[in-house]
This record gives structure tokens, sequence and C-alpha cells, in this order.
């Protein structure tokens, strides 16, 4: 993929790393240099301490996407991995208040679950504010790592409470698997404009395993190498795809992963407040 269609995703990248910033900075648009890069964002809500519930905000992007942003914060990538290769993970049906009309068979991890329940109606209720503030019926969904898993169920849960003719965007970085075969395949349906970036030996994206019943859906952006400005990057087709130029069979195991490579760079962009 040509250096062009990688500048695309530096604003977004930008934007995740925002969410890290605590709900006082980013509610004030004060967080230094990341919020400085992006002039001109008003702040709809935010929430979350940064344990149990993630950072979160939403606001408007006058001045670069046009639209309204949803940004959702990761979390320690040693944690998350001792997290996801806990055997004791399950896998279960989402909460049908939340997620109505979702197939039975969809299943997803429950802590992701259970971290964005605890977000997902102050979330919603900011967005409204947003949407009859400014008129917007674009919203980019964002989110870094944990909050990548965040920022792909919100994809699957706001639409399912907006009104049908609002667009969505959703770009991850460093995501997780986050549910089961059912899951993936319902998001490659209903979710709209996903990508997925991943970055080179990063090895969050290649957890939880497969053989524990999770899958990735399509969408996924791998950088190979950051040797130039932006690096080589490659559209990795379908679902988990194994080709090595892909996360997947980047890192085949735990042990060939490397994760420094997780905070990025994204592109120009390393996460982080």
């Amino acid at each position: 993929m040509a250096s062009s269609q990688e500048l695309s995703y530096a604003i977004p990248a930008q934007f995740a790393s925002v969410a890290y910033c605590t709900p006082t900075m980013v509610a004030s648009w004060s967080c230094g240099g990341k919020c400085d890069a992006l002039l001109g964002v008003k702040i709809y809500g935010t929430g979350g301490d940064g344990s149990d519930t993630q950072y979160w905000y939403v606001g408007y992007d006058a001045n670069h996407l046009g639209a309204i942003v949803v940004g959702h914060q990761g979390t320690n990538p040693s944690e998350l991995e001792a997290d996801l290769l806990d055997l004791d993970i399950i896998l279960e049906r989402p909460n049908p208040k939340l997620f109505p009309g979702l197939p039975s068979s969809v299943e997803a991890h429950s802590g992701f679950l259970g971290t964005h329940s605890r977000s997902a109606p102050g979330v919603l209720v900011a967005v409204n504010i947003a949407m009859k503030a400014t008129g917007s019926k674009t919203v980019y969904i964002m989110g870094h790592s944990l909050g990548g898993a965040i920022a792909l169920l919100d994809a699957v849960y706001l639409p399912l409470h907006l009104p049908p003719d609002t667009v969505f965007y959703t770009n991850t970085f460093g995501m997780p698997r986050v549910g089961n075969q059912a899951f993936a395949d319902y998001v490659d349906a209903h979710v709209t404009n996903l990508a997925r970036i991943t970055n080179k030996k990063d090895p969050i994206p290649t957890l939880p395993y497969r053989s524990m019943g999770y899958h990735h859906s399509s969408g996924e952006k791998h950088i190979v190498t950051t040797g130039t400005a932006f690096g080589d990057w490659y559209a990795c087709k379908g679902q988990d795809n194994t080709n090595q130029n892909c996360s997947t069979g980047a890192v085949p195991n735990i042990f060939a992963g490397k994760e420094s490579d997780h905070g990025g760079p994204y592109g120009a962009i390393v996460i982080g407040c």
C-alpha cells in the first residue's frame, strides 16, 4: 500500500493516543502535544477511571475528519498479554439489552464485554448530544490495544441504537481478537469501513489464540517495516490471514512476538498520552 493511503490513518492514530489521557485533560483539550496536533476539537462527553473502566471520550473534529470522534483507552501490554493467555477466558453472548437482535451464535470475550458495558451507555448519550449539536451523521470510532477491542464492540453496538443513515468508520490499532467465528462473520457483514491496523511483531493481535475459539474479522492493514516515513504496509485479505506479511503469520506463537512493537509507530505515530 502506498504511503498516501497510510496518511488516512495518522489522524485516527492521534485520536487513539489522546484516549490514554485523563478525562480532565481531554475535556479541556489540554493534553499537550497530542491535543495540540488536533486543534479545534469540541468535547461532548468523557468518562472512565482508567482501571475498571477504560477512559473514553466523544468529541467533534471540525478541522481534520469533519466528524464525531469516539476514543477508547488501551492498557499496559504486559498485563493484557497475561490476561489474554489466561485459560479461564470465556466467550459469552453479548447483553441483548445493549446488543438487541444479534444472532445467538455470536459470542465475545467476557472481560471485553464487561468493560464495554460500563462505558457504552455514556458513549451513546454523548454521541447523540454531539449529533444534535453539530448535525453530523459521521462517526469515527478509534482505540488501541484493549481500547481497540472496546472500539470494535462499539462499532457493533452504536449502529443498533443510532439512525440508520449514520456513517461509521472504525480504526483499531494493535487490537486483540475479540470474539468467536460468528462474531467475526457478523463484523464482516455489518461493520462498515473497518481498518484493523497491526504493527510488525506485536503479539497482542495474535491473542487470545484461535485454538481457544477466537477469530479476527477482516480488514487488517499490517505494518511490515518502518524504514521510511510511513513504513511499508500490507493489506491482508480475509480473516486471520496467515501470510507472513500479516500479523497471524508474522507471529506464529507468543515467543516470536516483540512487545515493544505494540505501541507503534503506526505510520509516524507512537501511541500514548
